[in-house]
């Protein structure tokens, strides 16, 4: 499974990061967490606020920070 977290590096952007790193690390197995600050790749997910959570190339989240468990309720759906 491929997290991509989106967003030019602001606070949010890297809590986001941070959070999806933990859940990653609570469920276990091979998974990649992905910080995507290029602003023409962000936009090719046609995301208008950041930070953002996509999961194997689908939008998840946007313009919030998730905490682990709700990280880990989008992974398993």
């Amino acid at each position: 499974m491929k997290l991509e977290i989106l967003g030019t590096g602001c606070a949010k952007c890297k809590t986001l990061e941070a959070v999806a790193k933990e859940a990653v690390a609570k469920v276990g197995g091979f998974h990649q967490v992905i910080k995507v600050d290029d602003i023409m790749e962000i936009m090719k997910y046609n995301v208008v606020s950041t930070p953002a959570l996509v999961i194997d190339g689908i939008v998840k989240s946007t313009g919030k920070v998730l905490n682990v468990d709700e990280v880990i309720a989008l992974m398993n759906h």
